[in-house]
């Protein structure tokens, strides 16, 4: 077979499969065009479903809307009745939604509220010992702080309906033992601070100075909970101290024992009403804090 014959023959095959090709392609074409076709299909059938399911709900809202029903005679005049029953519907939603103004006030109700006197402002009490609320109070528990060496944590009854939670840094100075069950006077409106991760909520009140700290003896036969005053300042406490306004910040300088050992607020004891004053064991004329 020449060269020219076997060109001819490579090229009529070539042919043939190219015509082969383009008759699967038609047939591939054809049968994936009535597949979308039938997809399509359904696709409207759930939609003329869905449409009217939607025509049903929107129906019920016209009745329960007190909307008469008028039968439509075809499908455009149902589509129109249709909006105007959504708009409808909607309308009366923003009205039902829509807040009712205030009435207006008559001329007597403001010249009643015009003429109501204003209050004078509240007189803020003289910064003194009378602000601080010291109380008698009886220690019923006491352990070493779990994160802290330098600290107890005590439990302490002060007269309320559980003991709180003091956090003190005695460790140095007095011994565990000398603690339990012991009568202190509690400085018991200081503003809570968490001490390494424990809230304390007061301040045991000690006689403080290079030789040592001691803290403070209420007279006996004291009773948790029992106020202390000063004679000459008011015992007026605040609930707690703010510390912005620095209370305790300006009252501590003129707290100190005196040569009797006794505990003072400038040269006044403190003292428990018909029990006797506050003292020192041997620390005089040092500061208490």
């Amino acid at each position: 077979m020449s060269s020219i014959e076997r060109v001819k023959l490579n090229a009529e095959t070539a042919k043939q499969a190219i015509q082969e090709l383009k008759s699967e392609l038609h047939s591939l074409n054809s049968e994936y065009n009535n597949i979308v076709a039938k997809e399509l299909r359904a696709e409207n059938a759930r939609l003329l479903v869905a449409v009217e399911e939607a025509r049903a709900r929107l129906v019920e809202l016209e009745t329960k809307n007190g909307i008469q029903q008028i039968p439509v005679p075809n499908q455009s005049q149902s589509v129109g009745a249709t909006a105007k029953v959504a708009t409808t519907i909607q309308a009366s939603k923003e009205e039902i939604s829509k807040p009712k103004e205030a009435e207006k006030p008559t001329k007597e109700a403001k010249a009643k509220k015009e003429k109501k006197p204003k209050e004078p402002p509240t007189e803020e009490p003289p910064v003194d010992v009378g602000r601080l609320d010291l109380r008698i109070a009886k220690v019923e528990d006491v352990q070493k702080h779990p994160d802290a060496d330098s600290l107890y944590v005590l439990k302490i009854n002060c007269g309320e309906d559980k003991p709180r939670t003091v956090c003190s840094g005695l460790v140095k100075h007095v011994p565990i033992e000398d603690l339990r069950d012991r009568v202190v006077l509690l400085l018991c409106n200081l503003k809570p601070v968490k001490m390494r991760g424990i809230t304390s909520e007061a301040m045991v009140m000690c006689a403080s100075s290079e030789q040592g700290v001691e803290v403070l003896l209420p007279p006996s036969g004291c009773t948790p909970g029992e106020p202390v005053h000063c004679d000459g300042y008011t015992r007026k406490p605040d609930p707690v101290m703010n510390p912005k306004k620095k209370i305790f910040e300006t009252v501590a300088p003129d707290l100190h024992t005196d040569a009797s050992l006794r505990a003072c607020y400038k040269g006044v004891p403190l003292v428990v009403p018909e029990k006797g004053p506050i003292l020192a064991k041997t620390l005089a004329n040092v500061p208490v804090k």
